[in-house]
């Protein structure tokens, strides 16, 4: 029978690239100040459409509080039989500078036996995988379903985790597979266990009424850009690792590791350059506070005047691990930076989203079926990895359906490259997973007969 699916989801994988070739083209990224709000709604008409033809019933859009739409469905289960919930997201993070993309961004094309475009992997890859596992059990889906494809979890605008509480009645299930992860490596089937949480928060620094002349005034006016500078770097420490007043930089991660040279190969490190904070990379990773700059608005260097600037602003974000409150590091964060501002220039701290953290439970009759599964499939045994991204819904989901188990997994792994330029997906991982995820409902519904 294993084998007999296995023939189905192979005959299926013509069908599964020029879907995701048909996601891929529609610049879906949920910014109204980046791209039209009625590509966000072809996306979610396609995902309806696509899960209806797979045999969902109901499919259809729910508005949720950002203003962002869901494609929710279901198919009712067998007598007996458990329920599992299918979770995805078709928004997709922007493409960045094009010029450094080696095809357009929204155009899938295959490069030394992978699939190059925006979504590819995140989270346009783990839809199509959802749609073949689906596709090749055909009539014979021995569990109910749910479905959810969120339209705005680049975001992290919580239209979702907004929407799910007051809908818990219609999105319940036994299991739901988050799917917007993915294995460790190639070949290496993973469930991720651990993820940070995330805030993010834009600081302004203001010095001067206007830019002024740097001739007549450089030195002794207070140069807003500078200001920021030291602001941004009291968060490291001299080694680069995260620093901020009242937030633990010490904890470990006690599972499985990820090899430092791995680590640098994944991460694109260039040769010379050392890895920043101290510890193990997966302490760094999974156990430990991360503070990125995501942007900076100041002058830019072509066009730039002899001014000395009057205010500059960035856009930082902070990843928390399991055992931190999100909303308490928001805080830390935000006094940190109120503190470090030199010489008296005045400083505002706007906060963004605000994510949860969160760490499964491994147990239960769901995560069995899945191990069961991926070693008919991989033929090794599942492993257990942390993951330095955050998904806050799934916090949500825990505190909403306590009883259920929450799976992570997808097609997503290192050299995805995912929120990069250059994003990619390996077709054999969509494969392979759409395999692992037909077999894991039938060994689900198998567990939880009496």
């Amino acid at each position: 029978m294993t084998d007999e699916l296995a023939r189905r989801i192979a005959a299926l994988m013509p069908r599964a690239r020029a879907d995701l070739a048909e996601l891929v083209a529609i610049p879906s990224v949920a910014d109204p100040r980046q791209y039209p709000p009625e590509k966000c709604r072809q996306a979610a008409e396609w995902v309806a459409a696509a899960f209806a033809d797979a045999g969902l019933r109901d499919v259809h859009l729910e508005e949720t509080p950002d203003g962002s739409h869901a494609v929710v469905g279901h198919r009712p289960p067998p007598p007996g039989a458990p329920t599992v919930l299918l979770y995805a997201h078709y928004d997709v993070q922007p493409p960045l500078d094009d010029t450094a993309w080696t095809s357009p961004p929204f155009e899938l094309t295959e490069r030394a036996g992978r699939w190059y475009g925006r979504g590819a992997a995140d989270c346009k890859g783990n839809i199509v995988m959802h749609l073949t596992a689906l596709r090749a059990l055909g009539d014979e889906l021995p569990v109910g379903l749910k479905l959810v494809v969120e339209g705005s979890e680049e975001q992290g605008t919580g239209g979702l985790e907004a929407y799910v509480p007051p809908h818990a009645g219609e999105l319940h299930a036994d299991a739901l597979l988050i799917c917007d992860t993915g294995n460790a490596a190639i070949g290496l089937p993973t469930a991720t266990t651990s993820l940070r949480g995330v805030t993010t928060v834009v600081v302004t620094v203001s010095a001067l009424a206007g830019d002024m002349h740097s001739g007549m005034f450089g030195g002794p006016a207070p140069d807003a850009l500078a200001a920021l500078i030291r602001v941004l770097d009291s968060l490291r420490d001299p080694d680069g690792g995260t620093r901020i007043e009242g937030l633990d930089n010490d904890g470990t991660w006690s599972g499985v590791g990820y090899d430092e040279q791995q680590f640098r190969a994944d991460a694109g490190v260039l040769d010379g350059v050392r890895l920043t904070g101290s510890g193990t990379v997966a302490d760094r990773l999974w156990a430990r506070p991360a503070v990125t700059v995501l942007g900076i608005d100041c002058p830019p260097v072509v066009g730039s005047a002899a001014a000395v600037p009057a205010t500059a602003r960035a856009r930082i974000s902070l990843r928390v691990p399991p055992g931190t409150d999100a909303r308490a590091a928001q805080a830390a964060l935000t006094a940190h930076l109120e503190a470090a501002a030199p010489w008296g220039v005045h400083i505002a701290v706007t906060p963004e989203s605000v994510g949860s953290p969160f760490r499964a439970a491994t147990g239960g009759p769901a995560y069995a079926a899945l191990d069961k599964a991926v070693q008919e499939v991989y033929g090794r045994p599942l492993s257990f990895l942390g993951q330095g991204g955050s998904i806050p819904l799934c916090t949500v989901f825990a505190t909403t359906f306590p009883a259920a188990e929450i799976i992570l997994m997808g097609v997503e792994e290192p050299r995805c490259l995912i929120h990069a330029p250059n994003e990619s997906v390996d077709p054999g991982e969509i494969e392979h997973m759409a395999h692992v995820e037909a077999l894991f409902l039938r060994h689900y519904a198998d567990s939880r007969r009496p």
